[in-house]
Parts: structure tokens; C-alpha cells; sequence
């Protein structure tokens, strides 16, 4: 799937609720189900600056795809990290770097984020288009 396809089917899924509460129940939800980061992962240099709660995100670079990997200890945040996740990864560091994340506007979440949690989300995707240019730097010095 593209990023697009994934953004669009977020849309949908929150689209289905009117209800604010429900939404953040769906966000937990995501959040439950994303896969626990090993304990080696959850270190110093993994950590995101900037987030109220703890964010971890590490980043394996693997024929020629970004898969990120993260994990928080709020239920809310490990939410917003499991969608993140989902829209990007497994694509191209091109692919993450140009993408335009329209589904963050268009469920409401931002508006519905305290200014501590829209600060860390914004620490998130800097620091996922961080290991985009880092990996994608990589790839051209090395084809040289």
C-alpha cells in the first residue's frame, strides 16, 4: 500500500465515529495492538526529545524500505506512534520524505492533542524524516 492508501484508510476507520471519546478508545486500540519494542531498543539515544510522555523509535534500513519500530508508555501516544508507524513504514526514504500527512488534520487529531502531545508529534515525525534523509544520504554515498 502507499502512504496515501494507508492515510485513507485511517480516515475511514475514524470516519465511522462521531464522538470524540470514540475516537480516542480506536487511538488506544492502535495502540494496544502495536507489537512491544524489546527492552535493547528502549535506550538513550532512541528516545524522542520533545515528548511529554517517553517515545522510542529505532529504524531498520532493509532493501531499500525504512521500518520504524516504537513503543510509548502512555496509551494515547502509543496510538498517534502505531498510526505513524503504519503510514510509514516500509517505504522508500524518498517516499517518506515527500509524503504529505493530510491524515493527521483530516481525523481531528491535531486539534484534539494538547499543545505537550502536538509538540511530541511533530518531535516524531522529525525525527522519522531524520532517519529517511540519514538512510537515503547512506544510499547515495554508497552507490557512488
Amino acid at each position: 500500500m502507499t502512504i496515501n492508501e494507508v492515510q485513507d484508510q485511517l480516515i475511514d476507520e475514524f470516519s465511522s465515529f462521531d464522538d470524540w471519546m470514540d475516537k480516542y478508545a480506536l487511538l488506544i486500540e492502535k495502540g494496544n495492538s502495536l507489537p512491544p519494542l524489546d527492552e535493547k531498543d528502549k535506550k538513550e539515544n532512541n528516545l524522542i526529545e520533545g515528548c511529554q510522555s517517553r517515545v522510542w523509535l529505532c529504524a531498520e534500513y532493509a532493501g531499500g524500505l525504512i521500518y520504524y519500530r516504537g513503543e510509548s508508555d502512555a496509551v494515547i501516544v502509543k496510538g498517534i506512534v502505531s498510526m505513524l508507524l503504519d503510514v510509514l513504514s516500509g517505504h522508500t526514504p524518498q517516499e517518506i520524505l515527500d509524503a504529505d500527512l493530510y491524515f493527521i488534520e483530516r481525523i481531528g487529531l491535531r486539534e484534539h492533542l494538547s499543545p505537550t502531545r502536538s509538540n511530541g508529534l511533530v518531535a516524531m515525525l522529525k525525527q522519522m524524516r531524520m532517519y529517511a534523509l540519514a538512510f537515503k544520504t547512506q544510499m547515495e554515498e554508497e552507490s557512488l
